[in-house]
């Protein structure tokens, strides 16, 4: 199908993000074609009066857990028993297949036309992958690492993530996840919040150094990139020290940290969402520990630290929602985007040129998409306010284009107790 987008705002993905107008997009099948004046014949093309509104890039998900939802649960779960069950047999897989495809549906109705998964149930991230170039299901580009590695005791150790008892054996896990056709690779280097015994230490090293190392030099001799779940200035710096390409959620770094940020052309992942819920909701809500609240308030100041610093030596900083964690939906990047804004104090429109264009080169795929511009994907998005204005203006979507197919008045079933709490904080 050839469309014609006219009468609207371009926001083109470009750091100030100028709105244009006067102009109409010519996509073709998947492609942008062309930026055309308003005279342009549009014989041949079927015609999508914008009547005012805004189009921009979709959105670009750095950091996704597809398996679960975001709704939060009264009873301590172990994901480990959850994971057995779901691949305990071939109908089981099945319907692990399709949440997983649920979920993918849920990111692209809410604007977010290409994701990156960071840990998932065996290979059920790439098959649904697949399924979505095969146009056998609905769901945005996925840049999919299936199960992560990481070691005994370990983040997400025996659910999202293989345990590596040895060097040797974290290895054949990287090797194993390449040969399921994998986009990039991700290490669980050191513990969570949820992970913690004690105050002071979310962030506590888990894997070695040497283990980091091999498996980076494994990974880039495929050609993939490394990402690496960090939250403490020791992980960060062995991390980097390593091989990791990019830093997920990260931690306060002093001066060395900054400089091997530089030298390794790594990059920083900020993830504001995940620890929200901790620190700023009441823990009748909640339910949380001393030690969790302590913890969670640890990493959520690190992350703002970390981006901040990074911003500040010119090391480039993307986004990602860690949706699946507790009260983190698939629907809510526009929350990341506008978190962005609120604890960093970017401009909205470098909000928004992070979350489109700098996040496809930091996903290395900004060939492919992240701005409009002809030669790039047709992934775009069309919002009735100015996002320039107010973030939230991409809560609601007119539309969402995703590889040049148009998906008009995008509907996601949302979380009304889960909207609530988090709308006290937007």
């Amino acid at each position: 199908m050839k469309y014609a987008y006219k009468n609207g705002y371009i926001l083109n993905g470009d750091a100030d993000m100028t709105p244009v107008e006067g102009k109409i997009i010519l996509t073709d099948g998947e492609l942008i074609v062309g930026i055309a004046d308003r005279d342009r014949d549009l014989n041949g093309y079927t015609v999508i009066d914008l009547e005012g509104k805004y189009i921009m890039p979709g959105l670009i998900n750095m950091h996704v857990h597809m398996p679960a939802s975001g709704k939060p649960s009264t009873n301590v779960q172990d994901p480990r028993k959850t994971v057995k069950l779901i691949t305990s047999n071939g109908l089981m897989k099945k319907i692990g297949h399709m949440i997983v495809q649920s979920a993918a549906k849920t990111e692209l109705m809410s604007g977010v036309t290409t994701l990156r998964t960071m840990g998932g149930v065996q290979d059920f991230d790439t098959i649904v992958r697949d399924r979505i170039k095969l146009g056998k299901a609905v769901g945005p580009r996925m840049l999919a690492c299936n199960m992560a590695v990481s070691v005994p005791g370990g983040h997400m150790a025996g659910s999202l993530g293989y345990e590596a008892t040895s060097v040797e054996d974290a290895v054949r896990f990287v090797e194993k996840t390449v040969a399921e056709g994998v986009d990039l690779i991700k290490l669980m280097i050191t513990g969570g919040v949820l992970d913690a015994k004690k105050k002071g230490e979310p962030g506590e090293m888990k894997m070695p150094p040497e283990m980091i190392k091999r498996c980076c030099d494994t990974a880039h001799k495929y050609g993939l990139k490394v990402a690496a779940h960090v939250e403490s200035p020791e992980g960060v710096r062995q991390a980097l020290i390593n091989g990791v390409d990019t830093i997920e959620h990260g931690a306060k770094p002093d001066d060395e940290i900054i400089t091997l940020f530089k030298e390794r052309g790594a990059c920083h992942i900020a993830t504001f969402s995940p620890t929200l819920p901790y620190v700023k909701f009441d823990r009748e809500i909640t339910k949380i520990t001393d030690v969790e609240y302590f913890n969670g308030e640890v990493v959520f100041n690190g992350i703002i630290d970390c981006a901040k610093a990074c911003l500040e030596a010119g090391v480039p900083v993307g986004l990602g929602t860690d949706t699946g964690c507790t009260y983190i939906t698939h629907y809510d990047m526009w929350r990341e985007v506008k978190y962005y804004h609120n604890f960093c104090g970017v401009t909205n429109a470098f909000a928004l040129h992070t979350a489109t264009q700098l996040n496809a080169k930091l996903a290395g795929i900004d060939r492919i998409t992240g701005s409009i511009e002809p030669g790039k994907c047709a992934d775009m998005i069309v919002t009735s306010m100015n996002p320039l204005d107010d973030l939230e203006a991409l809560r609601n979507l007119d539309m969402v284009i995703a590889r040049g197919r148009l998906y008009k008045d995008p509907k996601v079933k949302k979380m009304p107790a889960v909207e609530a709490e988090l709308d006290k904080y937007i």
